[in-house]
């Protein structure tokens, strides 16, 4: 059943539940066609609440008995909500027992209860739960757990939940045979969204660990058999995790066990029920040959925020999912600095610095230009599974980092230490409760006393309350006779829906100066005796000027160092300047980001000239040879170099446009490839030959920093080629593809293949398929390949219907789902946005084909059409009928009728 039109939820309106749950017994009889629950729940009333009916949430239920103390008590459903009116008065507590069945095979919403592959999983975040059994089930209710699952002993001979292991043993036989139970405690209190049960047919990898406090414990890392081989990195990344929580932040593992199931059916990446963490496939199983760089990075950093969720997040959790990003985004900053740490050497780690502020920027960025932007701790909501976005995660992580960055001193000069001690503040005032975004930043401040943030908390916490991507405007001002250098920085904020005027945002800006020939200047500001190479500015209001002394000549700024704030920099340097800093600046985010920036500059300059491209240069020479200098350089990192050549993409282009024709910022970004290609063709020979060859494989930073390297080089290569007909380089690339020791380097010769266009890569797309399609997620990838292809002549949408009927393909899987119609829809602008409107017209069908299947990843989808108000004509008009069309189903979710009505509101 559909609802009628939704009511938003208003933070404003929160209160504290009528009831409390002290513990819960629950016991599953599970069954693939009729699972029976039974839910026994010690309760009592809140005392600080006027008293009322219970009310529990339950959709998809059928309820067979409810009992009050052992006796029968009368009841009635008001919607979706089962309503008790007459229990016991006063606070004592009161035993209510409730049975339910429900039907986990029909399930493909993957909510709730469901079964994958003859294997039964739950995902109860955010209001799962309620598919499961009647409850309160809302964040705030804590409880003690404790779970017995009973089966068929062969069809589900593994029985997991949360918790610790206390019985097992056999039951009397059923009608398919002997049967089994297992009883699973969970010694800490949780909310409901955080349980979790697994059954089937599993194999685990074990590790026993010993915690620095000399306490063992078992990790397990369950699959399907037959992964048992893919799941080494998976575990050596969860031992890893464990030991660097302890030793940053003093938190241990706090179980007795701690396991890792994976599942080919999930509709996120993975889920952090306590002690039983529930994983995508995709961020578990990985071996060389199956798995890229990539692969192996984001098992790494997936199992590191699962697992930091275990304290933030799970042993402190939400009041309400309002402030969804006092665990998503204090986790997301956690697992970014756990990889860094892991990465080891300073270019490793800023590397990936960079490669996540670039996905802050082109996703995050573009969220708060656009309909559905939200501030970090919402308003409202329709639908909180909507709200699981780059905002709450990603810009949720950067206002974390510049907690850290406030709290620095001299002696912490990056906050380290201080954060530090907020966090176990934190957790001293915290541990076991429900508490607030509001919470949290109060206990960092008080820990650093004195501190920036400290000072300015109040006007720090607009970052939680405002939407929207702030705007930095920076000028400079030299004076020779004084010796003096003046930087007058100002912020404003667009207006984002419901947010017309904002207030100032606390900004920290790192800065250094260079001088004209690339020297670090020393920065001194006016009153004060220190002189450092770097110092940060906190801008707390409209505007302020600050004076550094002893200026010797007049510098280039380089100015919000590390991207020291989640903000849009107007510094006004001209291409001079940029080339100082691409060449010099010592910090590795901004010699990146001038580089960056030149690029943009000369892709926006020809938009706005309305250049002929055809065959026309549109990198000036001297940007040219500063790229070639980078990538010849004799020390810098390949990964470095891999991303300081890597154009920016064809989204985040067309973001710093008022009005975007997709196809012309398709073209000009080929034409730049193009040129790149041809004009460096002899030093991107250079670079495949020095970095092809690597030996035994190995994830480490270094070594798949060669291998992107290398993979860029090939793609530039083949680019040249088929402009020039030369057969020879593709011919040398499809032999690598085929010879490859590892699936990095073999789908990097297959991406280059694919990517310019040459015949060879029907060939190779063909043996790629012959030769992994018993594996799933590489064939994710190659359908996400195809669909992502830079389109000629409106090839890609025949080629991705044509591929919808591959016997490969189900819409009901989400990662196959993603992987063809996502990577289309949402990676691939100029093959989606098309004059004839026809990709507007296949993602109007999936969208109402995917919702009636499983909403949370039809609203996903939804959003491919976030920003169709900015888009010229035709597409314009194309793209709201098609969204129009959507808006017009009546029995939309509220899932995808929110997404919709508010990108209808754009325009």
């Amino acid at each position: 059943m559909r609802e009628g039109q939704p009511t938003a939820i208003q933070l404003a309106a929160y209160t504290a539940p009528a009831f409390w749950i002290d513990t819960v017994d629950l016991t599953f009889d599970l069954d693939p066609a009729k699972t029976r629950v039974l839910n026994k729940m010690r309760l009592r009333r809140n005392p600080d609440v006027a008293a009322q009916p219970l009310r529990l949430d339950g959709e998809e239920l059928n309820l067979a008995r409810v009992l009050v103390n052992g006796g029968g008590t009368s009841f009635k459903m008001d919607g979706n909500q089962l309503v008790l009116e007459n229990l016991p008065e006063g606070h004592d507590a009161f035993d209510l027992e409730i049975f339910t069945t429900c039907n986990p095979e029909k399930n493909t919403q993957l909510m709730g209860l469901y079964v994958s592959n003859e294997s039964f999983f739950t995902q109860c975040e955010a209001e799962g739960f309620r598919r499961i059994t009647y409850f309160l089930d809302r964040p705030d209710v804590m409880a003690s757990y404790t779970v017995t699952l009973r089966a068929d002993k062969a069809k589900y001979p593994v029985l997991l939940s949360n918790g610790n292991l206390v019985e097992q043993g056999a039951l009397e036989d059923g009608p398919n045979g002997p049967r089994h139970f297992a009883k699973w405690v969970d010694p800490h209190k949780k909310p409901c969204y955080l349980f979790a049960l697994v059954a089937g047919q599993l194999v685990a990898r074990e590790q026993r660990i010993v915690s620095r406090s000399g306490t063992e414990h078992l990790l397990q890392v369950f699959v399907r058999p037959g992964d048992l081989d893919k799941t080494e990195h998976a575990m050596n990344s969860l031992m890893a995790s464990v030991a660097w929580d302890e030793a940053r932040f003093g938190l241990p593992l706090d179980l007795e066990r701690f396991m890792i199931v994976a599942t080919s059916d999930f509709n996120m990446g993975a889920m952090e029920n306590k002690g039983l963490n529930i994983f995508n496939t995709k961020y578990v199983l990985a071996n060389p040959a199956t798995a890229t760089d990539m692969d192996f990075g984001n098992i790494e950093s997936v199992v590191g925020h699962e697992y930091f969720h275990n304290w933030t997040g799970n042993r402190i959790t939400c009041r309400d999912w309002f402030q969804l990003s006092l665990k998503e985004g204090l986790t997301v900053f956690r697992d970014q600095e756990f990889s860094q740490d892991m990465a080891g050497e300073a270019s490793a780690r800023a590397v990936k610095r960079i490669e996540d502020v670039r996905v802050l920027r082109t996703v995050q960025f573009a969220e708060d230009a656009g309909p559905m932007a939200h501030p970090v701790r919402p308003d409202s909501y329709v639908e909180i599974n909507n709200f699981y976005t780059v905002t709450i995660y990603e810009k949720g992580a950067e206002v974390v980092r510049m907690m850290q960055t406030l709290v620095a001193t001299p002696t912490d000069s990056l906050g380290r230490d201080g954060f530090a001690k907020g966090m176990k503040l934190y957790f001293d005032r915290h541990d076991g409760q429900a508490v607030t975004c509001d919470d949290f930043a109060q206990a960092i401040a008080d820990a650093n006393p004195g501190s920036a943030l400290a000072l300015h908390l109040d006007t720090f916490k607009h970052w939680y309350s405002q939407a929207g991507t702030p705007r930095l405007q920076a000028t400079g001002a030299y004076n020779a006779a004084e010796r003096t250098y003046t930087l007058t920085l100002s912020q404003s904020c667009p207006a984002t829906p419901d947010q017309d005027r904002k207030a100032p945002f606390v900004i920290p800006v790192t800065l250094g100066l260079l001088s004209r020939d690339g020297a670090a200047l020393p920065l001194q500001l006016a009153g004060s005796s220190e002189a450092a190479p770097q110092h940060t500015l906190v801008l707390t209001e409209a505007s302020a000027s600050y004076s550094f002394v002893n200026i010797d000549s007049e510098p280039v700024p380089s100015l919000l160092r590390g991207f020291s704030a989640p903000v849009v920099l107007e510094d006004g340097l001209n291409a001079d300047d940029l080339l100082i800093l691409l060449a010099h600046d010592s910090d590795p985010f901004n010699q990146w980001e001038a580089g960056q920036r030149l690029m943009l500059q000369s892709a926006l300059v020809a938009i706005q000239q309305n250049k002929d491209l055809t065959g026309q240069p549109v990198l000036s020479d001297a940007l040219v040879a500063a790229l070639r200098n980078v990538l010849r350089h004799p020390t810098l990192d390949a990964a470095f170099k891999d991303l300081a050549l890597t154009l920016p993409s064809e989204n985040y282009i067309a973001d710093q446009l008022d009005v975007v024709d997709p196809q012309r910022v398709h073209a000009l970004r080929e034409t730049m490839r193009l040129q790149l290609a041809s004009a460096l063709q002899a030093d991107w020979q250079w670079a495949w030959d020095a970095h092809k060859n690597n030996g035994a494989y190995s994830p480490d930073a270094k070594s798949a920093g060669r291998r992107a390297l290398s993979g860029l080089a090939m793609t530039m290569l083949c680019v040249a080629a088929v402009q020039s007909g030369d057969a020879v380089t593709p011919g040398r690339v499809y032999q690598q593809f085929k010879d490859a020791g590892n699936m990095t380097d073999r789908f990097n010769a297959l991406s280059a293949l694919v990517v310019s266009g040459h015949a060879l890569a029907q060939d190779a797309l063909a043996l790629f398929h012959k030769l992994f399609q018993h594996e799933a997620l590489v064939i994710d990838k190659w359908f996400a390949l195809q669909a992502g292809a830079p389109d000629r002549a409106g090839d890609v949408l025949p080629r991705v219907r044509q591929l919808m009927q591959h016997p490969d393909f189900s819409l009901r899987n989400p990662n196959r789902a993603r992987s063809l119609i996502f990577s289309y829809c949402s990676a691939n602008p100029a093959g989606f946005h098309r004059a004839d409107a026809a990709g507007y017209v296949y993602w109007s069908e999936q969208v109402l084909a995917l919702d009636a299947i499983n909403p949370q990843v039809a609203a996903r989808l939804a959003r491919a059409m976030d920003r169709w108000s900015r888009l010229a004509e035709p597409y314009r008009s194309a793209a709201k009928v098609a969204i129009e069309r959507v808006a017009a189903k009546t029995d939309l979710s509220n899932d995808v009728r929110e997404v919709i009505s508010r990108a209808l509101s754009a325009a």
